[in-house]
């Protein structure tokens, strides 16, 4: 009897307790639904309810044998999705999104009656720059998916510059921003809002904050902390912007945008605070443990899951927190006939088909945003699908295999272990027919490009900053005197001139608008110095050293508003072209240059 007692006071104990906390659930559920639901409430329910997923031992559940290992098993899905959700994997992101959706669902009983609570999506004067901007990026990803950002822009001519004061700049403003709104005047289902906010939760938890849906889009980059005034600056000339919009103009809210070519300021966008803009760098370079970002090392180059290049930076290396996210999904399979348009294109474009598909050496030069890597990726078209592309890079960005994942393609980076002399020496090992090289940053890049012309395949493309031709080879020539073990110039600027044959510069101007302008041939001067009298050699010796190995002849000008042909080629190009092509077809090219330089007479 004693024991039927004790075991019927223990029962009702544990009734008791179960009752407490279902009725203590329920009224701080009730407690909630009679407070006005708020954002920051429900951001740190979300992170309760994860940490609760994440920390339960599910061998206290008494779970048969199948059920435990599906509970561990999604268990370690959401570890593993929280963790690199913010480094481009859109898959992860919409898992933890779904999660979220559930959370505040069940948790927080948000439904068609409350959920306007959070925010106001039927009444447009309670929504700001960022909501409404927000549901406008939603509906136009509804619709065009990754293009849905680039739709905007282009319908509403958001990147078309602005005038104030005889100053021109870019920049999409909230004056911008509410215009669109009002036009659009979008109408919101249940379900819409609550895939709105499930992203607006999942951008101040685990995503990139202002700029999480901005970087999956199709666009050139995003950046975020790269003008205003530091935050410890900003605190100690306090008094002399006490009469400026202070929130405006500090760090934490620059976020800009790399569109077409331009850089356009997002001034209605902003972080809102120094420690999120902080901890969007701290997690944006996380792809693939790249190491600390710490005080002694100040920044951080590496890439995101989809391939986009991220270079974070930190006090006191830099003057503030700040990262530049360039991306290349926007770089797609473009025929060279989209590319070039103006008048006489034609015969340009015939041009480079012509150096393409005959192996010459080609760098492609211009500043950042011109348009290299877009038509260098567009020259590929040219070679036979049986030619084998081999490729070098600091870090993937060209990505050919998805361009033409129907060609030869071998691509190599560098890495903590792997240097780049030996990535270079490797691939000469891999039976390649074209080496092409990123992006020439370095004194070590520009003298691999040349050993590798030279002894690894038919021809070498790579892109370089060079403003002019003459640039160009003396950038080179000082790579082959510092890394290649020349002492001569000379001699140093021959392999040079060996190594590269033509430079196309790439030009945007300052609406953003790219094109060619000039197409440039690097001829090596022919100067025999022997002779049989000996004045006469030492006069051409000493002339020969004094003068440039080489001439940088323009085959190609563009100049008031269309293509001009202005030389010829050389018979040396003329002569390593007919290697690889029938000599009538190059004798028709020839005749059609002729032709054009007749009727393009540039003056």
């Amino acid at each position: 009897m004693l024991n039927i007692f004790i075991i019927i006071v223990v029962i009702l104990i544990l009734i008791y307790f179960l009752y407490r906390f279902i009725k203590k659930d329920r009224v701080e559920i009730e407690d909630i639904k009679s407070e006005n639901i708020t954002e920051n409430l429900l951001i740190e329910g979300v992170k309760l309810a994860f940490d609760e997923i994440l920390n339960k031992n599910v061998a206290d559940l008494n779970l048969n044998k199948n059920e435990t290992l599906k509970r561990e098993n999604m268990k370690s899905i959401i570890r593993k999705s929280l963790r690199v959700c913010c480094h481009g994997d859109k898959g992860a992101k919409e898992y933890i999104k779904d999660y979220i959706k559930d959370i505040i669902q069940r948790k927080y009983q948000i439904n068609e009656l409350n959920i306007d609570n959070i925010i106001d999506f039927d009444n447009p004067n309670n929504l700001n720059s960022q909501d409404k901007f927000e549901i406008l990026i939603y509906k136009y990803k509804k619709e065009f998916r990754y293009e849905g950002l680039k739709k905007l822009i282009d319908k509403y001519e958001l990147d078309r510059v602005k005038r104030i004061n005889k100053e021109e700049f870019y920049d999409i403003t909230e004056n911008d921003i509410n215009k669109i709104y009002q036009k659009e005047a979008p109408n919101l289902s249940y379900v819409d809002k609550l895939e709105i906010i499930a992203q607006r939760i999942y951008q101040r938890y685990k995503g990139l904050g202002v700029i999480d849906e901005i970087r999956d889009m199709k666009i050139d980059g995003v950046s975020g902390g790269i003008s205003g005034i530091p935050n410890d600056f900003y605190s100690y000339e306090l008094d002399y912007f006490n009469n400026m919009d202070m929130q405006k103009l500090n760090s934490f809210n620059s976020v800009w945008m790399f569109y077409k070519g331009k850089t356009i300021r997002l001034s209605f966008l902003g972080f809102g605070s120094q420690r999120e803009l902080i901890r969007v760098c701290k997690n944006i370079y996380r792809h693939g443990n790249p190491g600390q970002l710490s005080q002694a090392k100040g920044f951080i180059a590496n890439e995101m899951k989809d391939g986009s290049r991220v270079v974070t930076f930190r006090p006191p290396f830099s003057a503030s927190w700040a990262f530049l996210v360039r991306k290349f999904d926007s770089i797609e399979r473009k025929d060279i006939q989209f590319l070039i348009t103006d008048p006489g294109c034609e015969m340009v474009i015939l041009l480079i088909e012509f150096l393409v598909k005959t192996y010459q050496d080609i760098i492609i030069t211009g500043s950042q945003g011109c348009g290299k890597t877009t038509l260098m990726m567009s020259l590929l078209q040219f070679f036979n699908r049986n030619c084998n592309l081999r490729v070098y890079e600091l870090i993937f960005e060209l990505f050919p295999q998805k361009i033409y994942p129907d060609m030869n393609v071998l691509s190599l980076r560098e890495t903590d272990t792997v240097f780049g002399q030996d990535a270079l020496d490797i691939i000469k090992k891999t039976d390649g027919d074209v080496t092409m090289i990123g992006e020439i940053a370095t004194y070590e890049a520009a003298n691999w490009l040349v050993e590798t012309s030279q002894v690894a395949s038919k021809c070498v493309l790579a892109t370089h900053h060079a403003v002019t031709t003459e640039d160009l080879v003396d950038y080179f020539r000082n790579a082959a005197l510092r890394h290649g073990g020349f002492n001569d110039e000379r001699i140093a600027e021959e392999q040079v001139i060996k190594a590269i044959n033509f430079d196309i510069h790439m030009v945007k101007d300052r609406n953003g608008y790219r094109y060619i302008e000039r197409i440039t041939e690097i001829v090596a001067v022919e100067d025999d110095y022997i002779s049989d009298d000996l004045n006469e050699s030492m006069h051409r010796f000493f002339r020969r050293m004094s003068t440039k190995a080489y001439r940088s002849v323009d085959i190609v000008k563009f100049s008031e508003g269309k293509y001009h042909i202005v030389n010829p080629l050389s018979e040396s190009s003329k002569e390593r072209m007919s290697k690889y092509m029938e000599e009538d077809k190059l004798v028709q090219l020839y005749n059609k240059m002729d032709k054009a330089k007749e009727s393009f007479a540039y003056e």
